[in-house]
């Protein structure tokens, strides 16, 4: 015999408690009839307390919701789970919450420490009776260290509104081969070699997209350069590859470089976390979101025919609604 309902919750309502008092219900030896008022077998909706039926999975209120089909001398019958979810939601949440603040912090400090070192500094000359010959000469150098850590501040400020205000996509339907060839010489210090994969029609729209990709071509053109090359190699072309491939259901672009690989993955989408100097870190959290808007995925792994690093974008061909 097996109960009717399973129900896992770890606070229960008024219709919580109405749900277990049918969880309780046991099959009869004959029939398979509820005990519970509810005439007919569970694939009858009228077999479902009303306030349960229709429910086929899903989430709802913090609530995972689960139907399965179980057998009971032949006959089918519905088994209902429900899990609260609340608290490992609630944890997620703070784990994003703690590594985001953990790297706005580090952000922060890089830039008030030196802020703060250089006017303690400017304040001790200052107040000197007697100064050096070139005092003047040690406050304009430190006024100019303090302008240029401000400068970055307000960059990384700005953004970090770019990232919270990105609007939603405003799908169009555009060419996409244009667009991506159209990078190739987008960046003065290094050209993008094309691989033409043919054209395709798509549903996007082209200003996100191109940006996402303008944000993973320089980011692969950066580590390319970053990489010592030999002195006789006086030609950049295809150490940045460009290629797409259109297939029945989505279409694939990648990003190929030649520069020194991905030493980890954890951290390559937390926000404004970077290891280039100068870098805001928030290039590829962009492009990951401008992407997943449209339906689509970001990943990168490490190359397998040479050091270097592959950026995949995988597109769905037909509009996704979220």
């Amino acid at each position: 015999r097996v109960p009717v309902f399973r129900v896992r919750c770890g606070r229960r309502p008024a219709a919580g408690r109405h749900v277990a008092a049918h969880a309780h219900k046991r099959l009869p030896d004959s029939g398979g009839q509820l005990r519970s008022g509810h005439p007919g077998p569970m694939d009858d909706a009228s077999a479902v307390p009303r306030h349960v039926r229709g429910l086929r999975g899903g989430h709802a209120g913090g609530r995972h919701r689960q139907v399965d089909l179980v057998r009971d001398r032949g006959r089918e019958h519905s088994l209902l789970v429900i899990s609260d979810l609340t608290r490992a939601l609630r944890e997620e949440e703070r784990g994003a919450w703690q590594r985001l603040i953990r790297v706005l912090g580090h952000e922060l400090n890089n830039s008030l420490t030196p802020i703060r070192s250089m006017s303690q500094s400017l304040s001790a000359i200052l107040s000197r009776e007697k100064r050096a010959p070139d005092w003047e000469d040690d406050i304009k150098d430190g006024l100019q260290t303090i302008a240029e850590r401000a400068g970055g501040l307000s960059r990384f400020m700005t953004a970090y509104a770019s990232l919270a205000r990105l609007p939603a996509p405003k799908f169009v339907s555009t060419e996409l081969a244009p667009i991506l060839k159209r990078l190739a010489r987008f960046d003065p210090r290094m050209g993008v070699t094309i691989e033409d994969g043919g054209d395709v029609n798509m549903s996007i729209d082209a200003d996100q997209i191109t940006q996402a990709l303008i944000n993973l071509s320089k980011n692969a053109i950066e580590a390319t350069l970053s990489e010592p090359r030999p002195q006789n190699e006086e030609s950049t072309e295809g150490l940045v590859i460009l290629r797409w491939r259109i297939r029945a259901t989505q279409v694939s672009i990648e990003i190929l470089d030649q520069g020194p690989g991905l030493a980890g993955t954890d951290n390559l989408f937390v926000p404004f976390f970077t290891t280039k100097p100068g870098g805001s870190g928030i290039g590829l959290v962009l492009s990951r979101q401008i992407i997943e808007a449209h339906g689509g995925q970001l990943s990168l792994r490490n190359r397998e025919d040479r050091v270097g690093c592959i950026a995949t974008v995988t597109l769905p061909r037909t509009r996704v609604e979220s």
